[in-house]
């Protein structure tokens, strides 16, 4: 059994000295929140969704904005019709250029034409909710990166919390071992002496490598938490993390609400959403109504190229409206109104749920309340029996299944309470989250 117990001391000893040998910095919850905030992947994400947006937003003003354009081009034609009208562009013709066997039969004509168009939209209701859609998801898209933003915010309190009850299991699991390794002492002394049996003694080895084992997964979730931190502030250094401060019991404002707040950034991104969705439905009736735009164009035409000897220009107006595209317009309506309405339902669901998960915060945080006072009665309860019964065991009086016993329980009872701490400051963050605006 002895061997047992070396070779898995060497291993608990291999593994802290692996662990402990990288590289340890210490980091506040600032520090980790600035950096999450500045670096995080999701949220350079969310910016570049909100820039896709706006693009599509900025798009929308052609629906004001004239459409101007330019070109020049050239041609060689024996064409009849093309070779008059060429020339008449240029105003070159001739009398001679109207005789029937000139005009049947030209002789090759070179033309060049410089062209400047511009399309000015003026009555085009289907653009204008097009780009009314367009504006609601933008704000939606900025509504909810605020958002994303103050969950990565609870997103580091959490982890940072993780990473405190991750140490401060290690620190109590380490009082533990050695308190184990000293009760090991006393038990191999009154062996030899003949005190004590042979199956007691084998019973605090077993402690002693079970405190072991549990010391090694608690330095592995000092590793995990440490490496969570490091993902959420985007780096890959392999430093593992030390909190400066240890886990205290946190003092948060407590938000007493019983209904989700519509000024919640994603409630009010839910809504802007499901007007957008009310907006395209708009515009894609709008197809149907009649279209409104003027046009004009300045034209240069010459023998030779970029010249312009001869000069015209035309302006003009044009009412124009799709009848019938073969239900192509009919079902883009009928497909934008079910995208609304689904967006209704979606946003009736949100807030369904949004108030289930209050209702069950509300219910937590008065559950992780008495829990904590219980916890902590009965933390001074363990460490004032296994007191009591140490000084026993130390006289013969008491037996080494219940030292044991006692031992296990306080190491347990100081783990939980940690653990309940976790779990009221995690629950009073979840809350305070929720009832944000």
């Amino acid at each position: 059994m002895k061997k047992h117990l070396y070779i898995i001391t060497l291993g608990i000893l291999l593994f802290s000295v692996s662990l402990f040998s990288q590289e340890l910095k210490s980091i506040t919850k600032s520090e980790v929140l600035s950096k999450v905030l500045e670096q995080n992947i999701s949220l350079k994400i969310s910016d570049q969704e909100f820039l896709k947006a706006r693009a599509e937003y900025r798009q929308t003003n052609s629906v004001f904005l004239p459409n101007i354009s330019a070109s020049h081009s050239g041609l060689v034609t024996t064409n009849p019709l093309m070779a008059f009208g060429t020339k008449l562009n240029q105003g070159i013709l001739t009398p001679e250029d109207f005789n029937p066997e000139l005009l049947n039969n030209p002789d090759e004509v070179t033309g060049f034409a410089t062209k400047f168009e511009i399309q000015q939209p003026l009555i085009n209701l289907d653009g204008f909710y097009q780009r009314k859609s367009a504006k609601n998801k933008m704000d939606a898209i900025a509504l909810q990166t605020i958002r994303n933003k103050g969950y990565l915010t609870f997103e580091v309190e959490k982890a940072y919390m993780q990473l405190q009850l991750a140490y401060k299991a290690v620190e109590v699991l380490e009082k533990s071992l050695e308190t184990a390794k000293e009760n090991k002492k006393v038990a191999d002394i009154s062996f030899k002496q003949g005190y004590l049996q042979r199956a007691d003694l084998l019973s605090v080895e077993v402690r002693v490598s079970e405190v072991q084992n549990q010391l090694r997964s608690a330095k592995s979730n000092i590793k995990n938490s440490s490496d969570y931190l490091s993902y959420l502030m985007n780096e890959n250094d392999t430093a593992v993390l030390i909190p400066s401060d240890s886990l205290l019991i946190s003092s948060l404002p407590l938000a007493n609400r019983k209904v989700v707040s519509e000024e919640r950034t994603d409630i009010k991104a839910m809504q802007l959403t499901t007007e957008a969705y009310a907006s395209l439905y708009k515009a894609n009736k709008m197809v149907f109504i009649p279209r409104l735009n003027a046009f004009g164009s300045y034209e240069l035409y010459d023998q030779n190229a970029f010249q312009g000897s001869s000069t015209g220009y035309i302006v003009g107006a044009q009412l124009n409206w799709s009848l019938f595209e073969g239900y192509k317009n009919v079902g883009k309506t009928q497909k934008s109104k079910a995208q609304y309405d689904q967006s209704i339902l979606e946003y009736e669901q949100y807030i369904s749920q949004s108030t289930l998960d209050l209702n069950k915060a509300n219910r937590m945080v008065l559950d992780a309340d008495s829990k904590l006072k219980l916890t902590h009665l009965a933390l001074e309860q363990s460490k004032e029996s296994l007191r009591i019964r140490t000084n026993r065991y130390k006289e013969g009086l008491e037996k080494t299944t219940d030292l044991l016993l006692a031992e296990t329980q306080y190491a347990q009872k100081q783990l939980q309470y940690y653990q309940t701490i976790f779990e009221y400051n995690y629950a009073y963050l979840y809350l305070q989250f929720l009832t944000k605006e």
